[in-house]
């Protein structure tokens, strides 16, 4: 018996000699990314989950091969999830390339359509994949492994002309650091989440419509408490980011990022830090 038992407890060294440090420590240590793609006018943000599964929310404007090109530089294979924030063409503009470029297994969007050839080649590639496109509201729950990933808003339905206030709006949280993707959504919508007491709270915004002035509104930033923000805009003429949401950002101390100044911005997080490839511009 005694004999038995010096034996179980060479073993059981051996095991703890033999598991490699590195795989131990990889573990511990895997990494949320989140690419906010400089896609000009318009939104693309690719994120690679800790445990490898890649998401993709809208794909920028008409011609979609600047954000193939991306995915492909990060060699990126498959997309677990694609989402269409809102009918837009700066949103999903490029999503057909996308869809005709990568194996794709779900899509969702939210319950709002458009007549536009940029809304109708979407709906044909999704088509076209033999997928069924997914709704995307609040309390929806994305299937990603080792994150929480779930959709705030909207909350509620709105007037069909109004697609801005429909858009899929995405929190990720991963560990102590959470990120809040807004698309296009307004002050109505955002005050709605407000009012449905969605829980908003994150380290980093996506400021909604590339920083109009009619988004990113106070109620949105008490909710939100962002130590950063980033604005995907480009060379417009409606513009953006206006001076009052880049003075309402200052007046709520979050450090701001621009797409048009600094090119693509990627957020680095394993959980508990968070860092940037640029420094902030303001």
């Amino acid at each position: 018996m005694r004999q038995l038992k010096v034996l179980l407890s060479v073993i059981v060294a051996l095991t703890f000699i033999l598991v490699p440090t590195s795989s131990i420590s990889n573990a511990a240590t895997k990494t949320l990314y989140v690419h906010f793609i400089n896609v000009g006018q318009g939104d693309s943000i690719y994120i690679k989950a800790p445990n490898g599964e890649d998401i993709l929310i809208d794909g920028g404007n008409k011609d979609g091969s600047d954000v193939v090109a991306y995915l492909k530089k990060q060699k990126v294979k498959d997309i677990e999830v694609m989402i269409a924030t809102h009918p837009d063409a700066d949103h999903i503009g490029g999503l057909d390339e996308v869809l005709k470029a990568f194996p794709v297994k779900s899509v969702y969007a939210p319950r709002v359509g458009s007549t536009t050839q940029a809304y109708k080649d979407f709906l044909t590639a999704v088509k076209n994949k033999k997928l069924t496109i997914k709704v995307a509201k609040a309390d929806v729950v994305l299937p990603i492994k080792g994150v929480s990933a779930k959709f705030v808003g909207p909350v509620k339905s709105y007037n069909t002309s109004d697609t801005n206030d429909w858009s899929a709006v995405l929190k990720v949280t991963y560990g102590k650091k959470s990120f809040l993707f807004t698309g296009d959504a307004e002050t109505k919508a955002e005050t709605d989440m407000v009012k449905a007491k969605k829980d908003l709270r994150a380290d980093v915004l996506k400021v909604g419509h590339h920083g109009a002035k009619t988004s990113t509104s106070a109620t949105l930033l008490k909710a939100v408490k962002p130590s950063y923000a980033v604005i995907s805009v480009g060379k417009n003429s409606y513009g953006h980011p206006t001076s009052e949401v880049l003075n309402r950002l200052k007046s709520y101390k979050v450090k701001v990022f621009r797409t048009d100044k600094q090119g693509t911005i990627i957020a680095t997080t394993n959980g508990t830090t968070l860092t940037f490839n640029v420094k902030p511009i303001y």
